[in-house]
């Protein structure tokens, strides 16, 4: 009985020791182990940051040369997005990649992502414009009324050789023929759409135009 007071009476060392608070870390240490905290962040940033412009460069060799020089870029950084376009073999191609990479860590990427988010905009809104025209011309074909009404907001178009196009095209459809009258319609239509569009500046050339 006097065993089993004593034991009750005095705690078992691992008892106390899992009730005791961790001992502080010590200073040298937990300043390393921030360091190397920092240090991981700021690796991880600089990686990013490095794809980043590495990603901005290849969006560049999508462009065509005339775009291109609107940009402004460095002679070397212009001749290399260049070179790229003529490249076909896949080592050269990566090599070339890397190296516009390279460039675009010395180029301030802040007036190219300007210009591209630009062309971007001005292309969606010329690509729903052609998405307009297309389904106009659909209208037109299938509808004599739309006629009336196309004709009431484009005063200034050439109404006669209008009629004519959509005649025309109506019975290429009906006998399955090549659409040289339908595709003749859209490039009209288009002209007077076009001609009642709000003046742009456009900074482009050579959009991607859907198929007429």
């Amino acid at each position: 009985m006097a065993h089993n007071h004593r034991a009750a009476f005095y705690p078992r060392a691992a008892d106390i020791a899992a009730k005791m608070p961790p001992l502080p870390q010590p200073t040298a240490q937990r300043k390393m182990s921030e360091t190397d905290n920092e240090e991981w962040v700021s690796k991880t940033q600089m990686k990013k940051r490095m794809n980043d412009l590495q990603d901005l460069g290849m969006e560049l060799t999508r462009l065509s040369d005339d775009t291109l020089k609107k940009i402004g870029l460095p002679e070397d950084l212009y001749q290399a997005v260049r070179d790229y376009k003529k490249i076909t073999a896949n080592g050269a191609l990566k090599r070339q990649n890397q190296y516009i990479g390279r460039l675009m860590r010395e180029t301030d990427p802040a007036p190219i992502r300007d210009f591209l988010a630009r062309l971007k905009g001005e292309n969606h809104a010329h690509n729903a414009f052609l998405q307009r025209v297309e389904h106009m011309r659909e209208r037109l074909i299938g509808n004599d009324e739309a006629f009336t009404a196309f004709a009431a907001d484009h005063p200034e178009a050439d109404l006669s050789v209008l009629r004519t196009l959509i005649r025309n095209a109506r019975k290429e459809k009906e006998l399955g023929k090549p659409p040289k009258h339908f595709r003749a319609l859209y490039q009209a239509l288009k002209a007077a759409m076009e001609a009642q569009r709000p003046s742009e500046n456009h900074i482009s050339d050579g959009l991607q135009h859907p198929a007429e």
